[in-house]
């Protein structure tokens, strides 16, 4: 989930674990918005860009000269970005 904040429950069944983590989400809430502080989220992994197509075009072929999906490539560039 990549998330820095720490939500903790316990139970002794699926019904006290299910009632456990309402309760911690509940507390959670509460704590961030006594700080002020908007709750944190977890990020799926996909977003999308939008392009000029010529800019796309040139992407996706040297993508493929790299032998990779442009998925791929565009992930690992980004990877490389952030480091």
């Amino acid at each position: 989930m990549h998330l820095s904040d720490v939500i903790s429950f316990q139970g002794r069944s699926i019904d006290e674990l299910k009632a456990a983590l309402a309760e911690s989400i509940e507390v959670y809430l509460e704590y961030c918005a006594r700080k002020g502080k908007a709750p944190q989220k977890p990020f799926s992994g996909t977003f999308n860009v939008r392009l000029n197509p010529e800019i796309h075009q040139r992407l996706a072929v040297r993508a493929a000269h790299e032998g990779v999906s442009l998925n791929k490539w565009v992930a690992k560039t980004l990877e490389k970005a952030v480091a």
